[in-house]
């Protein structure tokens, strides 16, 4: 696969499938900018990048501020240069059935999920278009289809897939492509939180979902990230705008 190493930007990168995504990005040759809310919790990831031989730094960013968005992109192109990558995949989950979700919750899910993909976006694509060249990928969700106590993520995750066929339509003139991805079960952090919310232990519950899947095994953040190694690729460059289902099987 033809790659020119390039700088990337990973937002979520602290653990799971955004670090996964960084370190890959990382070994495929790009310079790649971790973003996290927490700099500090990068330290990880980027230790593991530099010890490999990559380049690589941490970004502290609440990427729903657009003030610190901003200023996170231009210290990136400074310290980097131009980011014409970028992986929008920082979120949250604030899990609850409707009758008892707050406002709160509402709120916090969509500023992560979708305020921030558009922000961290409309900062990034200035570098894109100026290069005549650009990636992004953004994380959806096979919850995008609707999943039970999820209303608010599920809600973010389809969004998220009408924003990328947007982006896909306004900026393919100018060599950018969108594309996002939508996982399935995948063993992280933020699933290991939902087993302890409906009270089973992780070990029952991965073993319960692999049973529901064709493959019969739960994806790990790797199946993510070469995904998007793929998708940011310059032998991608033909495909834009579509939402590819990394969950083990078919999805409707």
């Amino acid at each position: 696969m033809t790659t020119t190493p390039r700088t990337a930007i990973v937002t979520g990168a602290a653990r799971g499938i955004g670090a996964a995504t960084a370190l890959r990005l990382a070994a495929d040759g790009h310079a790649v900018a971790v973003i996290d809310l927490d700099e500090e919790a990068c330290a990880a990831t980027v230790d593991q990048i530099t010890a490999a031989g990559g380049r690589a730094i941490a970004v502290g960013v609440d990427v729903s501020q657009a003030d610190q968005v901003e200023a996170g992109v231009a210290r990136i192109a400074d310290e980097l240069g131009a980011p014409t990558i970028l992986v929008n995949n920082a979120g949250i989950i604030r899990d609850n059935l409707l009758f008892k979700m707050t406002q709160d919750d509402w709120d916090a899910v969509m500023n992560v999920h979708l305020r921030g993909a558009f922000l961290m976006t409309k900062a990034v694509q200035a570098h894109m278009t100026a290069e005549k060249f650009g990636r992004i990928v953004n994380l959806s969700s096979t919850s995008a289809l609707g999943n039970r106590g999820q209303a608010n993520y599920s809600a973010a995750k389809a969004g998220m897939q009408g924003f990328t066929k947007t982006l896909a339509i306004e900026l393919g003139k100018f060599g950018v492509t969108a594309n996002a991805i939508a996982p399935g079960f995948i063993q992280t952090d933020m699933t290991a939180a939902t087993a302890e919310r409906v009270g089973v232990s992780f070990e029952d519950f991965l073993a319960h979902a692999a049973k529901a899947i064709p493959v019969q095994r739960v994806g790990q953040p790797e199946d993510i990230a070469a995904t998007v190694s793929f998708l940011t690729s310059d032998e991608a460059g033909f495909v834009s705008g579509q939402v590819i289902y990394v969950a083990g099987g078919p999805k409707d």
